[in-house]
Parts: C-alpha cells; sequence; structure tokens
C-alpha cells in the first residue's frame, strides 16, 4: 500500500499505541497535522514547546507508556532542549518528533533551519535524521525500541519536509531489533548470588531505592525483598512512593534535605543495597565519608552508572524486572530489630519538624503540605517545579504509590512542575493531580494554564509565594553574608540588602496571581493564614475546573535539615527550620 510519509508517521504511532501527542505546529509539519486533522490520536496543541516535551515526559512517567511531543524546525525543535535534557537525566521514554526543512536546502541556513540532530544529540538517548521515506517505518520502530527498553530516555526523529510528501509502500515491521543495541536485562546469576550471600550475613542492612524502581514497575518486589530481609528502605527524591510511605520499614528519604534518620543509616549501616540509582552528589555529600562502614551492592539496568561515582563490591547489570524476583528468591528471612530499634530512637530524638512560628501575613508551606497529605491520605498524584517548594514537597508528601510523585531531579528544570502536571492529568485522569510550585519556578510555564483550560483538564496549583528566588536566597544567606543579588521579585535587579528587604505587604507582586486566575477563568484563592488552608484545599477538591491556591510565604523560611555542599552526610544541620 503506497503512502505519503506524513501518513506513515501517523499510522506507525497509531500501532505503537500512541493516544496523545503534545507540541505545536509549524510550516514544515504541515503534511503531518494534515493527515493527524483525520486521525483518532488526541493533538494537545500547548503554549510552548518546553511545555509540550515535559508533558509528555510526565505523561510517561505517571503512564508508563512513552510520551510523544512535536515542534517544527528551527526555533520550534531549539526549544524542546531543555525538556529532553530533563527526561534524558530522569530515565524518562519520550520520543520527540521534529520536521526539518527540504533535504535539498539543509546546510543553506534556510529559513527556521537548525542542525536539530546535532544540537539534541548530548540529551537524547539516540536520535535520527530521515534521509528516505523508505526508512520511516523502521526508524519510528527503532525509535520506540530505544526509548522503552534498557535504561530510558528521550529520542529525537527529525522528518524534512520532502520526505513527509514522498511517496512509498508502507511495510510494517512487525519484529524489531538492532544489532548495536542489546542491553544487559537478566542480571549475572553468580552475582546475584554474591548480592543475596552479603543481605544474609549483614547486621545491619539498608535498602537504598531509586528512581529505576518506579520506572520499572518493580516497588512490589521491592517491598517483598525488603520485608523478606527485614531491610529498612531509604528512598531519593526520584524514588518517592517505591515503597508505602506508612510501611513500617520505610524510614524517608535520604540526602542534602533528606530525614536526619535515612543519612545517619547511610552513614552507620553494614550493608548499602541500592537499586535504581546513580548515587548523586544531592544523595552521596561528599563522596569520600560517604557510607564508610558499609559494603555496597548496585543494581542497574545501566553499567556506566555503576562504579561512576561510588565503589561498589557486587555490582549487578540487569533490568530491576528480572534481577529483584531473582534475588527475592535467592534472600534468606531475616530479622533485624536492634537495628531498626536504633533507627526508630534516632528518628524520634531528630524528627522531621518544623518551628511553629508563623509571622503574622504568613504561612508555614510544611504546614500545607502535610495537611494535604493528610486530606488525601498520600494517594495524590503531585507533580513539583524546583526550588525550596520542591524539597518541602519531597520531606512531607511521602507517596503511597509509585508514579505519584513527579519531579525534575537530575537537572533541576524550574518550570517543570505545572505543564507536568497536565501530562500526569492526561495519563490519570482519574486521579487527584497537584502541582505544588514556587512563585519563580512557576511563572516560566504559566501560560500553559491556557492549554489546561481548552482542554478541560483540572489541576490544583498550590504556589508558594515568598517573593524571592526561596531556594538561591537561603544558599545567599548561609554562605555568601547573606549578599541577596538577583533573587528578590520586587526589587530592580533583584538586589536586596540583609534588613531593608522589599515589605511584600506594602510593594504590588507582579503579576497579582488572583486577578491572573481570573483572566485564565480559573478559581484563585489567596491564603494568608493557617487556618485558611484546610478551606482552601476544600474548596479546590470540590471545583470542577483548575484552582490556583497563592499562598503567602516569608522570605526567610529555610528547608531543612539541610548537608552543605560538598559536606558529607554527618555535617547535617538541623536546627535552622
Amino acid at each position: 500500500m503506497e503512502m505519503t510519509g506524513a501518513q506513515i508517521i501517523v499510522e506507525c504511532l497509531k500501532r505503537e499505541g500512541v493516544k496523545i501527542i503534545f507540541g505545536i505546529p509549524g510550516g514544515v509539519t504541515l503534511p503531518m497535522f494534515d493527515v493527524l486533522y483525520d486521525s483518532p490520536i488526541r493533538f494537545v496543541l500547548t503554549k510552548h514547546e518546553q511545555g509540550a516535551t515535559h508533558m509528555a515526559d510526565a505523561y510517561a512517567r505517571a503512564s508508563g507508556r512513552v510520551g510523544v511531543c512535536t515542534a517544527t524546525s528551527g526555533p520550534g525543535a531549539t526549544n524542546l532542549v531543555t525538556g529532553l535534557a530533563t527526561a534524558y537525566m530522569d530515565s524518562s521514554p519520550i520520543i520527540a518528533i521534529t520536521s526539518q526543512v527540504r533535504s535539498d536546502v539543509i546546510g543553506s541556513d534556510a529559513f527556521q533551519e537548525a542542525d536539530a540532530t546535532g544540537i539534541m544529540r548530548p540529551v537524547t538517548k539516540h536520535n535520527y535524521l530521515v534521509k528516505d521515506p523508505r526508512d520511516l517505518v523502521r526508524v519510528i520502530r527503532e525509535a520506540f525500541l530505544i526509548a522503552s527498553t534498557g535504561r530510558p530516555g528521550p529520542v529525537h526523529i527529525d522528518i524534512p519536509v520532502d520526505i513527509q510528501r514522498a511517496k512509498t509502500e508502507f511495510k510494517w515491521i512487525e519484529n524489531i531489533s538492532i544489532r548495536s543495541y542489546r542491553p544487559k536485562l537478566e542480571g549475572h546469576p553468580l552475582q546475584i548470588k554474591k548480592a543475596a550471600d552479603l543481605i544474609a550475613s549483614a547486621q545491619r542492612p539498608l535498602l537504598y531505592a531509586g528512581g529505576g524502581v518506579i520506572g520499572s514497575d518493580t516497588a512490589e518486589v521491592l517491598r517483598k525483598l525488603a520485608e523478606k530481609a527485614d531491610m529498612p528502605v531509604a528512598t531519593t527524591l526520584m524514588g518517592n512512593g517505591a515503597i508505602p510511605f506508612d510501611h513500617p520499614l520505610y524510614i524517608g528519604m535520604l540526602g542534602m534535605h533528606g530525614k536526619y534518620v535515612c543519612n545517619k543509616a547511610i552513614q552507620s549501616c553494614d550493608l548499602l543495597v541500592a537499586c535504581g540509582v546513580r548515587f548523586d552528589d544531592r544523595v552521596t555529600g561528599k563522596l569520600s565519608a560517604f557510607s564508610p562502614h558499609s559494603k555496597k551492592i548496585h543494581i542497574d539496568i545501566d553499567p556506566s552508572s555503576i562504579g561512576k561515582n561510588v565503589m561498589t563490591d557486587v555490582p549487578v547489570v540487569g533490568d530491576l524486572r528480572n534481577v529483584l524476583p531473582r534475588l527475592l528468591e535467592a534472600v534468606q528471612k531475616k530479622s533485624h530489630p536492634e537495628w531498626k530499634k536504633q533507627l526508630k530512637q534516632l528518628d524520634q530524638q531528630h524528627p522531621m519538624a518544623y518551628k511553629d512560628d508563623d509571622k503574622k501575613g504568613y504561612v508555614k508551606p510544611q504546614y500545607v503540605i502535610d495537611k494535604l497529605h493528610q486530606m488525601t491520605k498520600g494517594e495524590a498524584l503531585v507533580t513539583t517545579g524546583v526550588g525550596q517548594h520542591q524539597m518541602w514537597a519531597m520531606q512531607w508528601y511521602a507517596a503511597k504509590r509509585p508514579r505519584h510523585f513527579i519531579t525534575s531531579g537530575g537537572l533541576g528544570t524550574m518550570g517543570y512542575g505545572f505543564p507536568a502536571a497536565i501530562g500526569a492529568k492526561m495519563a490519570r485522569p482519574e486521579d487527584t493531580v497537584v502541582c505544588i510550585d514556587g512563585d519563580g519556578s512557576f511563572q516560566m510555564m504559566m501560560t500553559e494554564m491556557a492549554t489546561a483550560v481548552r482542554e478541560n483538564v483540572k489541576i490544583i496549583v498550590i504556589v508558594f509565594n515568598n517573593c524571592v528566588l526561596g531556594m538561591v536566597r537561603q544558599w545567599q544567606d548561609l554562605f555568601y553574608n547573606q549578599r541577596f543579588a538577583a533573587t528578590y521579585q520586587l526589587a530592580p535587579g533583584g538586589r536586596a540588602v540583609k534588613g531593608a528587604e522589599p515589605d511584600p505587604k506594602k510593594t504590588p507582586y507582579v503579576p497579582d496571581f488572583m486577578k491572573w486566575a481570573e483572566a485564565y477563568g480559573i478559581l484563585g484563592i489567596r491564603v494568608n493564614s493557617r487556618n485558611q488552608v484546610e478551606s482552601a484545599l476544600k474548596q479546590a477538591f470540590k471545583s470542577d475546573k483548575s484552582v490556583l491556591i497563592e499562598v503567602s510565604v516569608h522570605q526567610s523560611e529555610k528547608v531543612m535539615p539541610m548537608v552543605p555542599a560538598g559536606a558529607s552526610l554527618d555535617e547535617i544541620i538541623l536546627d535552622m527550620a
């Protein structure tokens, strides 16, 4: 059957099970969009291409399926870069399809031409420039295979407009394989046995779970392994939801802003079982002082991650889907009452807490998130932007289930949270989706509210407005002699002097978030006191349209505990909350 390249693209996407595409069209994308017009695939027109990538990313994370976004050539393609880098760092499977200028003018600086494949090579798992319409089926099939297998990640396909118009015979490839692409999935039996033997001999084991557990859908097996070996579990930011927050073996999140007990557990354990993690610097702190008394088992599908930052005693290269069930079968049933008692005492001595010193007209962000957690029982799907609010969300919203806490962990992309909430809601329409954001992060992508309204997607957005770039200001306060350069939203150039900062109660904030909500036709609620929090959340849950809750937070509010950058996990600061 003869088809145009554009028809082949859409037919392949349908056969790959694609239901939704996020993006913005352009001149050289018109052949494909003309075919999409009659297609059952839902197209979501975003306000910015970066928003489209974040939506596709969160759609993938929330659903476990590959997300798809598209853009035109030149600026459309380059606007995808930050979103693809975000997905690449967090191992999120995305297919990004860009259109390119005609094949015969590539390299001539044609209108809206950019070397998309060259630009995106560092931030994608693989990318293609299609030069022959007969290659389209193979390329698309390979792209989905690469994106979703091994360590997942984004794949980019660049398709010139003449390739979309050209006609060729459509031949579907039922079974796709790539000779040079053979991810190691099984895990070596001897290495799994060595891991089981180490677990059997350990007296103070700790299971360290990351985003790989979420992405591989192995949370249930991880829980059974923890129970059988009686191992306490600590999770990373990306691993939130890998074990239910109310499980007796769950001790919390570790790292720079993690719980005291988790960081002390890492430092005093005699065995660290790391599953689907990268040993990120925000977790390890000073590498030379990281978990000095432990043997280390590292299970990961990406061999380049093993031994990259932390030396491993027993490396196991393989998919957690295959390795964890076999490790579960191999381990002996164990009990570690003294170790668990020790950790419980540490947690009781230094619990996750904040000082209840609310200033008039301001609200503690920790209280708001804790109240949200209580009211939703940890079962809402939460997305976040990046900044202080992200760390408060990590600390106070431990998820009940996997794929219910979605954030930019590796790249730390401000603006991620709100478009991510839209993508997540489209993947899980029956879930309550809440975006926890800060005033700085939210404004980077807040125009996507038009997308949410037009697509009838209800999102609850909680914006903590402290009128500053909070995390940067916190570092300036603690480590830069309180020289507040470029962090105050209310001052020209963002500059302020300690003791003479702009007064948010006397200086108008731009924009007025309540008027902004009105302009978009959504419900806006401003919260200036603790006793307004619960009623605002109840009102938001009952609303049949998107809601923006603006919470006034004092500019001096800090994320604590904190391990200073470059310090060891033992040097955790507790008493400045």
